[in-house]
């Protein structure tokens, strides 16, 4: 269920935009390794809210992602996953699974990235030259979110990228948001 603290510290919308936001995934969208915590077989549950794993362990977007995916996609953002897992098929796997509430009915997570999803290991220099690729956007145009500081060599193409600590929050949006938006002036 989104977290409604959101609307208290996310970002005012309405001021410039970057074109495109890409996420990494694990422990910046969700709260683990996809590729060492997660042991297949996965069942969703019955709102595609989270799915739990075959140790019956639960998974599921940071509360307040659903909130924050949907409010960018209806901003007219356009929104990628940059990740080096060595599990790429669980990762997809789990974002067809969740699924989000977007206006009038849910859709899977999967789908809300209009992007591109570049989930294979490997640097995420190359990760985000094939999302510039696919969508053409400039990389000046383009907000990185990640939580490890050795991405922040994605920003020698020209994108800002922001250090998230503790998976993202509406708080966290907000100020990589205002970093973008400083160095684009």
């Amino acid at each position: 269920m989104p977290n409604t603290a959101m609307a208290d510290t996310g970002p005012d919308l309405s001021l410039p935009l970057p074109k495109l936001i890409v996420f990494d995934l694990d422990y910046t969208l969700w709260p683990f390794w996809v590729d060492t915590h997660v042991m297949p077989p996965l069942r969703p549950n019955s709102q595609h809210s989270a799915a739990t794993d075959r140790t019956g362990e639960r998974l599921a977007f940071y509360d307040d992602v659903p909130t924050i995916l949907d409010r960018l996609r209806s901003s007219g953002v356009s929104l990628g996953v940059a990740s080096r897992t060595s599990a790429p098929r669980l990762a997809r796997e789990l974002l067809t699974m969740l699924h989000l509430e977007t206006g009038t009915k849910p859709c899977r997570a999967l789908d809300i990235f209009d992007g591109g999803l570049e989930i294979y290991p490997g640097s995420k220099i190359r990760h985000m030259e094939a999302l510039q690729a696919r969508t053409g956007v400039a990389f000046e145009d383009v907000l990185f979110f990640d939580d490890e500081s050795r991405n922040r060599d994605t920003e020698r193409l020209g994108l800002t990228m922001w250090l998230v600590r503790d998976g993202m929050t509406g708080d966290e949006l907000r100020k990589g948001l205002d970093e973008w938006r400083r160095r684009k002036r």
